[in-house]
């Protein structure tokens, strides 16, 4: 199961209780993030995705099953393009698939930490929890690097999306002011063996999608 952008395994561990009875579940932080210590390079999806393959190989995975929310879902579907041989099926939630240089520039405003400091005390409190002993800010600061970079050259295109043999079901909720339902459908066009489910009432925070209406579809896609 991987996590979202500025986001820590510990939001999935309510997802993951309903899917215990049924897998084997494994929860992991890319770097720099859940206190994981923060690298002198870039954040990218590349630098994630190694993260996820040396996940797989120091556990001697085959076969596997990834759920990734958000930003998860982008590095599941990298790792799909590049090792498909790694992973079996991919169950993605509100992954933000239209990077252009005004949408990244939208998204990473968002993140200043003065900001989320001043006028989100209680959010800012809660990324001070999720990523101690590192430095929050640093987490967003360098997201925002990020997603400026996706914006002027995807991890992931059209092309891309197109060569992906693995089966994969894209979700997001109809309520998603990060994620609009059109790029979902457009990436869900180019999969070869897509699929796709559209959460009614359902906005962008994964604490605000029901964990167990989530476990079940992902229990019958997995399946």
């Amino acid at each position: 199961m991987l996590h979202g952008a500025i986001g820590s395994s510990v939001q999935l561990e309510p997802l993951a209780e309903f899917l215990t009875d049924t897998y084997k579940v494994y929860l992991l932080n890319f770097s720099g993030h859940g206190g994981k210590q923060i690298p002198k390079e870039k954040f990218s999806i590349e630098m994630f995705a190694d993260d996820v393959l040396y996940f797989i190989d120091r556990n001697k995975l085959k076969g596997i099953n990834i759920y990734g929310y958000s930003m998860g879902g982008y590095v599941a579907l990298y790792i799909a393009r590049h090792f498909p041989e790694k992973i079996n099926k991919i169950f993605t939630t509100a992954t933000k698939f239209d990077w252009t240089e005004e949408t990244s520039l939208k998204e990473s405003h968002l993140l200043n930490p003065e900001n989320i400091s001043e006028k989100l005390p209680k959010f800012a409190e809660q990324l001070i929890e999720r990523h101690s002993p590192e430095n929050w800010k640093i987490v967003l600061s360098k997201t925002a690097e990020m997603m400026i970079d996706l914006g002027k050259s995807q991890s992931l295109n059209d092309e891309d999306f197109s060569t992906i043999e693995n089966e994969v079901l894209l979700s997001v909720g109809d309520r998603d002011n990060m994620v609009s339902i059109e790029e979902t459908v457009d990436v869900y066009r180019n999969l070869k063996n897509g699929n796709l489910l559209i959460f009614p009432d359902t906005p962008h925070p994964i604490e605000k999608i029901s964990p167990v209406r989530l476990a079940n579809e992902i229990k019958l896609f997995f399946k």
